[in-house]
């Protein structure tokens, strides 16, 4: 495994003449996230799943009916609602009726306030779970939650600002070039191994996740 040093030189001699540190993400610390409502979490964590496979913008332009057919996603009545409120809104030309991820939406309410009854709120949940743990929360978001496998758990956690690396086609491509794993990594001991690898980066570097993910994936051709 290359140490993080030869990973940044190798981005800067191969882009450039461009501001490498501009086009690195910023996360939120812990004190910004946890101050975050609850309700926004849900919304972003819901309209994550709704992305999946569809053309962002189809999504973000409809999400204002979203915000008004599921009270503005506040968790605790949103967690309450019947089948019969639901298929109601499979009648509603303003949503995307998705079965499946309209009921999504309930079953992710439920997770969330049964993590915020832990911790006060759910976005203190989130900012207090540890960095060199990232793949642990991606696992309990997939487990406890509806729809979010693959990387729509990770992609949630960057879009709120949780620090996490995403496993990206150039990241997973990077990651085997450095010989950490020999295929896109989705069993819990490969994403060990990988998360092994970014905390020693990080050791490293003293740089967050997300950029040590950005910077990674830009060794291939991001």
């Amino acid at each position: 495994m290359k140490s993080f040093q030869w990973l940044y030189q190798h981005v800067v001699e191969h882009r450039a003449g461009e501001d490498i540190e501009a086009l690195l993400p910023q996360p939120l610390d812990a004190a910004q996230l946890a101050a975050v409502g609850d309700d926004r979490l849900l919304s972003d964590l819901c309209r994550r799943v709704f992305r999946a496979g569809l053309r962002h913008s189809l999504v973000d332009t409809r999400w204002p009916a979203f915000e008004e057919a599921f009270w503005g996603f506040d968790a605790h009545k949103v967690a309450l609602m019947s089948d019969e409120q639901l298929e109601r809104l499979m009648q509603n030309d303003k949503l995307i009726r998705h079965w499946g991820k309209l009921k999504s939406v309930r079953a992710n309410a439920l997770m969330v306030t049964e993590m915020a009854s832990r911790q006060g709120s759910f976005a203190r949940f989130l900012a207090d779970w540890p960095q060199d743990d990232i793949v642990g929360l991606w696992l309990l978001l997939k487990k406890q939650g509806s729809q979010l496998g693959g990387n729509s758990g990770p992609y949630f956690l960057r879009m709120v600002g949780k620090d996490t690396f995403v496993l990206t086609d150039d990241v997973v491509a990077a990651l085997i070039a450095q010989g950490l794993v020999d295929k896109r990594p989705t069993a819990q001991r490969d994403l060990r191994l990988v998360q092994q690898a970014f905390n020693q980066w990080q050791l490293e570097s003293g740089r967050p996740l997300c950029q040590i993910s950005r910077l990674l994936a830009m060794t291939v051709g991001w």
